[in-house]
């Protein structure tokens, strides 16, 4: 079968899977589309090369294109999230100095209790706390400053500086940060590098993060309609892949060739399996649900999600918080996604928006045609937010 070739661009990180298994294993091709992946050095390139039409969609930080909505970040080029890639995936993790001022005092690195972590840095940083992160807009830096706003950490002055995910480790050597908020692989491979330990999974701030979403430009949306509904289609398959336990291996395999992440298969199946080295002493944490593809409703983009980035946005850059949440509602298509998935008889949420952080449990909702399980979603201080309308 002929198919069109779509540029995508990526960055090289463990939840970019979705595009990279939908490519290694054919999902494209069933869709009459075949996937062209564009790894790019940084997010500001990635967000370019989708703005400025060098690619067809991207692989892009949740923020970034509701920053883009607000005026924020120099480019106003309209995007869309067309479905959420990923849930969580990312860890906040120390230099060796700040790791053994931890140890020292007796903290345990308790993978789940985020305020205990917050207190426990707060104890050991000096006056100045400098975290690296990938970029300005960015589930990293949202995590990080409700984090920090939520605990001792407050009392700190905290500064964040962007450095690309493949160098952070260098970035922590250097002494150029005390810590950081990464996607892994990154994260674990500092720890493999002896050059710092990991403190907190990002799930442990907010259970139901969405943290890389499928991007396209509007106006190529509209005038591509089929072929956007291919891509749709092939990157829900390859999430519904990659939720099978049994595929993990294979996926770490696939996303460890040079051509991908260009890292050892063994640090990628820390990720997608929930097990984590967290030092050079070898100790061990385990995730569930570390990084998510698809279950709970993973993949649909719940306006609630970008009503909640764009409120956190506009606080700190004096927009109307009201006005803000409606551009960003506009961000996150869930009329595209129930339009191009409805062949595949997908369960989608009857409801486009919810309560973020107000479920506790795993949650039987309506959706299509019946009922749907969505997971668990709280932030660590148990604050509810509720969207506007």
């Amino acid at each position: 079968m002929r198919t069109v070739t779509l540029p995508v661009a990526y960055m090289p990180l463990v939840d970019a899977a979705p595009l990279i298994v939908a490519r290694e294993m054919g999902f494209d091709h069933a869709e009459g589309v075949s996937l062209d992946l564009r790894p790019a050095p940084s997010w500001s390139s990635l967000r370019d090369m989708l703005a400025f039409g060098h690619v067809d969609a991207a692989h892009l930080l949740s923020p970034v294109p509701v920053a883009m909505a607000l005026g924020l970040g120099g480019i106003a080029t309209p995007l869309s999230a067309v479905s959420v890639l990923s849930l969580n995936g990312n860890v906040i993790g120390v230099g060796t100095q700040l790791a053994r001022r931890l140890t020292d005092q007796g903290y345990d690195f308790d993978f789940t209790d985020a305020a205990g972590a917050g207190a426990a840095l707060a104890k050991a940083a000096g006056e100045v706390l400098v975290f690296g992160v990938p970029f300005p807009f960015s589930m990293h830096v949202e995590l990080l400053r409700y984090w920090v706003a939520g605990t001792e950490l407050a009392s700190k002055q905290v500064e964040i500086r962007t450095v690309p995910p493949p160098l952070m480790a260098q970035a922590l050597a250097g002494g150029e940060i005390d810590a950081f908020c990464v996607g892994e692989p990154w994260g674990s491979f500092a720890v493999d590098d002896n050059v710092g330990a990991l403190l907190l999974p990002g799930k442990a701030i907010w259970t139901c993060a969405p943290e890389k979403v499928l991007a396209v430009r509007n106006d190529w949306a509209e005038t591509e309609p089929h072929l956007l509904g291919s891509l749709m289609r092939a990157v829900w398959r390859a999430g519904r892949w990659l939720s099978n336990t049994d595929s993990r291996t294979t996926a770490s395999e696939m996303l460890s060739r040079k051509t991908y992440l260009n890292v050892s298969p063994e640090l990628i199946d820390r990720a997608l399996m929930g097990d984590f080295t967290i030092s050079a002493r070898g100790e061990q944490r385990h995730v569930d649900g570390f990084v998510e593809f698809f279950d709970g409703a993973a993949t649909f983009p719940w306006r609630s999600q970008a009503k909640w980035i764009a409120h956190q946005l506009a606080q700190r850059n004096g927009i109307d918080v009201s006005t803000a949440e409606r551009q960003a509602a506009r961000v996150f298509r869930s009329d595209l996604y129930r339009r191009e998935l409805f062949g595949l008889g997908v369960e989608t949420p009857g409801a486009s928006e919810k309560l973020e952080g107000a479920l506790p449990e795993s949650t039987t909702v309506a959706s299509t045609s019946g009922s749907l399980i969505l997971a668990p979603n709280v932030f660590f201080d148990r604050r509810i937010f509720e969207p506007t309308g």
